[in-house]
């Protein structure tokens, strides 16, 4: 008799989830507490709260609350994305996605900060921070001027570029149909044949000046018939880099002073390039930029302060670049390099030489 008990009551047990009525689970949400998730915002403009944000309180903020992940200019960091630049390389091999380049709408820039950062700290921000926030990545992407203000009332007049690169999921259309035939089981194609392998490791910081170095290296090895798998250099390297020091020293300064300013160079790096091969990044390429008008470098776009100080006549030598590497924005105020600056004036002079030493 115990045994049936025993058998029944276990019957009961698995029985009752299919004995309980749906609507006897959980409760409906309360309007508040819905409320509470429903902070999406669409590209119309649906959803925005009320609020506001200029470009330069946005750079505070973004320096604070998003620099550390996304770096200063929004090169990103790490495994943390680029959210600034990567203009017209969606066809290249290896595309910058980012919100000038690829996203399609500025609600998903709002939406995504609004409600998911800061990383670990999500929904901390208050409204008119974000507003200023989405201002000064846009700004970042020379998409508006440095006194502009994002508020609800303008929102919608700003247009990313690539919006029209975007368009309705067809899949229903265009997929569907192929992958709901009979599928093929045997002689279903040509052989296949590997047409190339994955290289790219991305392990190695882009330097045109080291690839540069080694290139001279390589070259001098195979002449002195030496081999670029031994442990240094031939000594034919330290000869040949006797004459460019000499350049150095009659630019008026020394060779300690190019040598320390490498050695600082390391905090510029992440957004300029110098030496053979330099190209425009975050910020402009510096060779031939000492003895230069400031904002001049072709093919890049300046602040309009900078812009403004080279057609006054100003120009990139000794005393201009110490009091502009010592404090960027309290020299010219208002331009976009908000590197912190360089408080020893040692190292200052030193990078002063550095970017002296790299001619046209």
């Amino acid at each position: 008799m115990s045994r049936l008990l025993e058998a029944s009551a276990l019957a009961l047990v698995i029985g009752a989830p299919a004995l309980a009525h749906a609507d006897t689970l959980g409760r409906l949400a309360l309007p508040e507490e819905v409320a509470a998730w429903d902070i999406d915002i669409r590209p119309d403009g649906a959803g925005l709260p009320e609020g506001r944000g200029d470009v330069w309180t946005g750079e505070e903020l973004y320096e604070l609350q998003c620099a550390h992940c996304h770096g200063t200019f929004g090169e990103g960091i790490g495994a943390w994305p680029v959210v600034a630049g990567g203009f017209g390389t969606l066809t290249h091999e290896h595309p910058e996605k980012t919100i000038g380049s690829y996203w399609p709408y500025l609600s998903t820039v709002f939406d995504y900060v609004y409600r998911a950062m800061p990383y670990g700290f999500a929904q901390s921000l208050e409204p008119d921070e974000v507003y200023a926030i989405t201002a000064y990545l846009l700004y970042l992407n020379d998409l508006v001027e440095d006194d502009f203000e994002l508020s609800a009332e303008n929102f919608t007049e700003i247009r990313l570029p690539n919006e029209d690169g975007f368009y309705m999921d067809d899949r229903v259309e265009t997929e569907w149909p192929t992958f709901t035939q009979e599928p093929c089981m045997t002689d279903c194609g040509d052989a296949v044949a590997v047409s190339m392998r994955a290289a790219v490791l991305e392990v190695t910081p882009d330097d045109p000046l080291t690839d540069a170095r080694h290139a001279q290296y390589l070259a001098m090895a195979a002449a002195s018939g030496g081999d670029a798998g031994d442990a240094g250099p031939p000594a034919a390297a330290e000869e040949a880099a006797a004459p460019e020091e000499e350049e150095e020293a009659a630019a008026g300064y020394t060779p300690e002073q190019v040598a320390g300013g490498e050695a600082a160079w390391r905090q510029c790096r992440t957004c300029h390039n110098v030496g053979d091969g330099a190209r425009h990044a975050v910020g402009p390429h510096l060779n031939g930029v000492y003895g230069a008008p400031v904002g001049a470098q072709e093919g890049f776009r300046y602040s309009p302060v900078l812009t403004e100080a080279g057609a006054d006549g100003m120009v990139w030598d000794n005393a201009t670049l110490d009091a502009f590497l010592e404090n960027p924005r309290a020299h010219l105020p208002r331009n976009r390099m908000s590197f912190n600056g360089v408080r020893d004036a040692d190292e200052r002079q030193g990078l002063i030489a550095y970017i002296a030493s790299f001619g046209e």
